[in-house]
């Protein structure tokens, strides 16, 4: 592989799998959910920290990896990201229990940390201004193939092997990942020393724990005071950031604020984050639907949503050329709206009984708009950042980015949560009027108390709560069972319909929020302004 050292195809492809690598894992997790509930004896919650604790660890360490590959080199950063992130795929796979999972995907969310950011600011410092749009456009591109492939690739392999396949198999991607960046990515000399914001680094920290904690954990202890105080906390924590950042801007800060004054980056990094929302939003109602409630296998989940992934990996390469071409403003608009239509499209055709072709047309529309959404997305944000600070706004946008998904996974997991626990207590009560007299109040009961130590959706979901009486006659013990899964089909449905509302509205707002990025101008071009000045003249 020596003849490809510093060639800036094999490098981006190296830098693009990596990449590719770690954002898989962001989404592969959800088609798992309902096998891990079961084979690890984890409430939803727990599994919801395995989601969390990947993201937590990912958006609190991105800044500070960014501003790290400044000071040791981004190879070398690069390296041993890809390295911890193999090594802790392999722990995730040979976990026995949820606690030894999430500290494992702690682990590999610290690896991901270290090589995400790295991977744009490599590129921006490689390619040359006349084809950077077109390297950050793949970039892109894999960004989106990645994020919506892991359902469809996560499906295959539990249905397939088993869970853990879905951890194994960054493996092999790991080692031909960590052999092509040393021999393919060179090593750069620092012209200059750096310093890291320790202080920024731990208020960031804090933050960002007290709030993936309250959104998560609410539900569970009935969002009482101290959950309410941890949110709290979080927005004083963050207030307390931004004016600790502001005295550093003279020293090397974790987020320069000179980023921001490129206004196209500014609405990108809100973009980016709605993005995230909008995705993590959407698959994680949407995957325990197909298995929980349809009863579909993994395999036949992933496949389901599998046109998405298919449509966006032939659109995001088109869309990347035309950002580079024409600009990305309306190509990323769109893009935004065709997802917004394709999600709401599935929102409204969702019930109990709903059969699985019915829900291809909406994929394909989703599958559009997403191929129309990464590419341009990077683009944009980077067109106009100096190289020289691409390692600090690259580390700004990816975080911001994660920021958005742990908000998302989050805010989903606690809404689903709190919307299923009130629409199974309705469902039972109104279905428990056809069951025998004894076991009317324990099957109201059972359901009824169901949010309280977190939902359980695992694959064998169906049947009828533990506390009812079990000395039935058979018939009756049916009857129960059979509304016992009609209460957890109608109520979760019920339920997943307003959930998956909130991510369809923000990715709307991120839509219309690219109505006030600047227009696009080629090299050579004059600026509006100069063309108003060359007029007056």
């Amino acid at each position: 592989m020596r003849k490809w050292h510093g060639n800036q195809w094999a490098i981006l492809l190296t830098l693009s799998l990596g990449f590719f690598m770690t954002l898989l894992d962001l989404t592969i997790v959800n088609i798992a959910m309902p096998s891990m509930i079961d084979q690890l004896h984890a409430s939803l919650d727990e599994i919801l920290w395995v989601i969390n604790a990947y993201v937590l660890i990912l958006a609190v360490l991105l800044i500070t990896a960014g501003r790290l590959g400044d000071v040791r080199g981004q190879r070398n950063i690069f390296i041993f990201g890809v390295a911890a992130f193999t090594v802790a795929s392999l722990l995730c796979g040979i976990s026995q229990n949820a606690a030894e999972l999430i500290a494992a995907r702690c682990v590999q969310g610290l690896g991901a940390a270290m090589l995400m950011p790295q991977t744009m600011a490599i590129i921006v410092a490689t390619f040359p201004p006349q084809r950077r749009g077109t390297a950050l456009g793949i970039w892109g591109a894999v960004a989106g193939v990645a994020t919506i492939a892991g359902p469809t690739l996560g499906g295959f392999l539990v249905s397939t092997f088993d869970w853990r396949w879905i951890f194994f198999v960054n493996l092999p991607i790991g080692v031909i990942v960590l052999v092509a960046a040393v021999t393919v990515i060179p090593s750069v000399k620092q012209e200059r020393q750096h310093r890291l914001d320790l202080g920024g680094v731990l208020i960031a920290t804090a933050a960002l724990f007290c709030l993936s904690f309250a959104l998560t954990e609410g539900q569970r202890y009935e969002w009482n005071a101290w959950i309410w105080a941890l949110g709290a906390a979080s927005i004083v924590l963050l207030v307390i950031f931004l004016f600790q950042q502001r005295t550093q801007q003279g020293n090397e800060p974790l987020v320069p604020f000179s980023l921001f004054r490129d206004r196209n980056y500014t609405i990108l990094n809100f973009i980016a984050a709605a993005v995230s929302v909008g995705m993590i939003g959407m698959f994680l109602p949407l995957t325990i639907y197909l298995q929980s409630v349809l009863g579909y296998s993994a395999l036949k989940a992933g496949l389901v949503m599998a046109p998405m992934s298919v449509i966006s990996m032939f659109v995001a390469p088109v869309a990347g050329r035309l950002s580079d071409r024409i600009g990305g403003k309306f190509i990323l608009m769109g893009g935004l709206t065709l997802y917004a239509i394709g999600m709401a499209w599935i929102v409204l055709i969702a019930e109990p009984t709903t059969d699985w072709p019915a829900f291809w047309p909406a994929l394909i529309v989703a599958g559009v708009g997403v191929g129309c959404v990464f590419a341009p997305m990077a683009t944009e944000a980077m067109r106009g950042i100096e190289p020289r600070m691409a390692g600090a706004a690259s580390g700004v946008y990816n975080t911001i980015r994660q920021i958005g998904s742990v908000v998302g996974s989050a805010a989903m997991g606690a809404i689903l949560q709190n919307q299923l626990a009130s629409s199974l207590r309705h469902e039972a009560t109104v279905r428990s009027g056809a069951l025998p007299a004894q076991a009317r109040a324990p099957f109201i009961a059972g359901f009824k108390n169901a949010g309280k130590s977190g939902i359980e959706v695992g694959a064998g979901q169906s049947g009828a709560p533990r506390n009812v009486p079990g000395n039935l006659p058979e018939s009756a013990a049916a009857q129960i069972a059979k509304a016992g899964k009609a209460v957890f089909d109608h109520g979760f449905v019920t339920a997943m319909k307003p959930t998956m509302a909130l991510p369809i509205v923000v990715v709307v707002v991120a839509a219309l929020s690219c109505l006030v990025m600047k227009k696009y101008v080629r090299a050579g071009e004059p600026r509006p302004a100069e063309t108003v000045e060359a007029t007056a003249g």
